[in-house]
């Protein structure tokens, strides 16, 4: 269904119809479900959106290699990161402001992670209290009988370093598992103007950085912005602050994931932010090979950027990813039906990666190796 851009939003479906079996179903139905502005903000990346494209366009240079008549007996598709199992290779990523979606937000989001299992990275820019996201994923969990999610804080640093601390005790706190350093979003285009009761509810209290000058002639190198953007030392700093597994999400370049694991990084999460930062990066399936061979093994290797599919999710498997994060596919599905349609999609997404896996014959994720694939290029 489409909707003229001047209609009124439809409400979210309370029932999951049949015509919705993929998560591009999802993406289609998803802008009568949104206001023209949120539905723009989500789907739009930087510049002329060079990125943007290259993390779609890389699947299909994959192809796969699949071994005939293997012996699937036993097999499954969980793994285990920090000591915790997943029942999938699969986490729902850091999006902010999820109430711009759905009036639930991060409470629709981890419900649903808690109903398949999945664990849930939550943002510093979420806009329900990171406390009362970690109570709701507990207390669902209690109601299906199972045990809660993994859910990992992913922090961005504030002007003063007080302020971090504060989110990272909060954070450690409330439960979560690990902490999720990002490095590449401190100097990125503005986002659109929130809505009225959709707000950073996390930052409630702490003071804000905002360009509104350029001293000395400054456009943004020299100004207090740029001069705020993370640098190695806050690595040192915030390892130094926790016991939790630090991940880096944001690296590109393999001499600089060695460096960040040197430092003492448990893990990294190879990203370009979904294009929405810094137009003509590669897609991040074209350099994740380099981060495992430069990191030797040594740490998890997560990624995010274009994931659409359970085939998707094998192919980046297969190129050394421990697990894959699923981002703007959590609005659309937020939007069209709320906690029932982010755990329809999340059951769609893990019902397309074990079809994968039969048909290649891969048994377990630890079977999904390079060979599956032949690159087209």
């Amino acid at each position: 269904m489409v909707r003229n851009v001047t209609d009124t939003p439809l409400p979210p479906l309370t029932q999951i119809p049949a015509d919705l079996r993929s998560l591009a179903d999802y993406e289609r139905r998803a802008p009568a479900h949104l206001a023209p502005e949120v539905w723009q903000h989500i789907q739009e990346g930087s510049g002329t959106e060079q990125t943007l494209r290259a993390n779609r366009e890389v699947f299909p240079r994959l192809a796969f290699r699949p071994r005939a008549m293997a012996d699937l007996r036993g097999g499954h598709s969980a793994i285990a990161l920090f000591g915790r199992r997943h029942a999938a290779p699969l986490m729902l990523a850091p999006l902010a402001y999820q109430r711009l979606a759905h009036p639930d937000g991060e409470l629709a989001a981890v419900r649903a992670a808690a109903a398949l299992d999945t664990g849930m990275i939550v943002s510093t820019l979420s806009s329900v209290r990171l406390e009362e996201i970690a109570a709701a994923a507990h207390a669902f969990a209690r109601e299906l009988g199972k045990q809660a999610p993994p859910l990992w804080f992913q922090l961005y640093l504030q002007p003063e370093r007080e302020h971090s601390l504060a989110l990272l005790h909060r954070a450690e706190a409330a439960g979560y598992e690990a902490i999720v350093l990002t490095i590449d979003a401190a100097i990125k285009p503005s986002g659109m103007a929130l809505p009225p009761g959709v707000v950073a509810a996390n930052l409630a209290g702490m003071p804000q950085a905002r360009q509104t000058a350029t001293p000395g002639g400054h456009i943004l190198l020299g100004t207090p912005l740029a001069d705020r953007a993370p640098r190695w030392e806050d690595l040192a700093w915030l390892r130094e602050e926790t016991r939790l597994p630090i991940l880096i999400k944001g690296m590109v370049l393999g001499e600089d994931a060695a460096r960040a694991v040197d430092m003492g990084a448990d893990g990294l999460i190879v990203s370009n932010h979904g294009g929405r930062v810094l137009d003509g990066l590669p897609s991040a399936l074209d350099v994740i090979e380099e981060l495992a061979e430069t990191t030797e093994g040594r740490v998890p290797l997560l990624i995010d950027g274009g994931f659409r599919s359970g085939t998707d999710i094998v192919k980046a498997l297969a190129l050394g990813a421990s697990s894959v994060l699923i981002g703007r596919p959590q609005m659309h599905a937020l939007a069209v039906a709320g906690m029932p349609g982010m755990a329809h999609a999340l059951h769609l997404l893990r019902a397309e990666l074990e079809a994968a896996m039969a048909q290649l014959g891969c048994a377990t994720v630890a079977e999904i190796a390079r060979e599956k694939l032949i690159d087209r290029r």
